[in-house]
């Protein structure tokens, strides 16, 4: 039986790691190719990111390779009538389909824990090396070109003295010409600022210009903060659920709870106090209406803190769902061709899990549906799974 074992780990692992390998190399390639188009990175920023996109790639490439090398082990086995004469010796299928079972669990606990590295170190170390690129991009263009500009917003500037920036012009473009925004200062200097995913504009004796009618001076110092993505903290202040490590939530969850919990009494209080004194019109107001929204948003955040470590050990998992729907189904159908039975195998998981899990997610984020509904997909390939490894023992 240890032999037994043995050669099946052999089997596996000398597909696994070629495969992984390059299943890694194209997710990386995504990762860092969508950033490296999005903002303009030199080969230099492109290399410092491959760290801190290896455990995002990986996240998505382990169970994926996983499902391809026991889709080409157990194929090739039943194509070749190992499996029959295993069951011919009387060994039952289970001792072959075991050792990638512990497997597939073990590497569902390994992405389980990437995720939570890709959370918490990988996605902030890319946005930080993204930052510094832009700045250092900025710079050398304001020092060639005298400008720089982005989808929203554009710099121009009359000299460039290291980090000083002389006479610059900053203009933020709205959809029509009432939109647009221009900060003009005697001088300037950008720096990168990754709490806010921006970058900051400190302004010395500034004035804007919003309308041909309106137009303010200031002699002061004033930091403007140039919104480099879609994040929470632009607007709030915190993180995205999905950006928040796994030990961390707990401690989220009970900051937005006494959060909700300050809103609703504060809403209350003011609420009464407009009735005490008579001013019921208040009550009706535009003031109501943002005290509503904000406690209405502060929830659907509790509702997605709860979601996300579901979230994550279900789509962790996913890697033994797969093996446990394509270990059985790939010794049923005996083919060697390792692409087809990988097709045949995942495409109904595709068709199937995925939007299962979606579905789970969305419900269970708005508070639809209870957070173990993310489990669902996980669910219906463990019944499918063990419906075939039924037919398989009696094969």
């Amino acid at each position: 039986m240890h032999r037994l074992t043995r050669y099946i780990l052999t089997e596996f692992f000398k597909i696994f790691l070629i495969s992984l390998a390059g299943m890694t190399a194209v997710a990386m390639l995504a990762v860092v190719g969508q950033e490296m188009m999005r903002q303009g990175l030199s080969f230099v920023n492109v290399l410092r990111l491959l760290p801190y996109a290896l455990p995002i790639a990986l996240v998505f490439a382990i169970p994926g390779t996983t499902l391809f090398a026991t889709c080409f082990v157990y194929g090739r086995m039943a194509a070749d009538n190992e499996v029959m004469a295993v069951k011919a010796m009387g060994i039952p299928p289970m001792a072959i389909l075991w050792p990638i079972f512990t497997l597939a669990f073990l590497f569902s606990l390994l992405v389980v824990g990437l995720n939570d590295i890709a959370v918490s170190w990988g996605r902030e170390g890319v946005k930080r090396v993204v930052l510094e690129s832009v700045e250092q991009i900025a710079y050398s263009m304001l020092r060639t070109h005298r400008a720089y500009s982005r989808d929203k917003f554009s710099i121009s500037v009359t000299e460039v003295d290291g980090h000083r920036l002389i006479g610059p012009t900053i203009t933020f473009h709205g959809d029509s010409k009432e939109e647009t925004v221009v900060f003009l200062a005697e001088e300037a200097e950008l720096y990168s600022n990754p709490a806010k995913n921006a970058l900051s504009v400190s302004l010395t004796d500034w004035e804007v210009e919003a309308s041909d009618q309106l137009r303010i001076f200031w002699p002061n110092n004033h930091v403007i903060d140039i919104s480099l993505g879609e994040r929470e903290t632009k607007a709030t202040g915190v993180k995205r659920p999905a950006d928040v490590a796994l030990r961390r939530i707990p401690l989220e969850v009970e900051d937005q709870l006494e959060k909700i919990t300050e809103l609703e009494q504060s809403s209350a209080a003011e609420a009464a106090f407009e009735m005490l004194t008579g001013d019921f019109e208040s009550l009706a107001g535009e003031a109501w209406e943002t005290r509503r929204v904000a406690v209405e948003n502060a929830r659907n955040r509790l509702s997605r803190l709860y979601t996300e470590p579901w979230r994550r050990w279900a789509t962790g998992f996913s890697c033994l769902a797969f093996v446990l729907v394509g270990a059985p189904l790939a010794i049923r159908l005996r083919n060697s061709d390792v692409w087809t039975s990988f097709a045949v195998c995942f495409l109904p998981i595709l068709a199937v899990y995925y939007p299962l899990l979606n579905v789970g997610v969305d419900r269970a984020k708005s508070g639809d549906l209870p957070t173990w509904t993310v489990w669902i997909g996980n669910v219906v390939l463990a019944l499918a799974g063990w419906w075939m490894l039924k037919r398989v023992q009696r094969y």
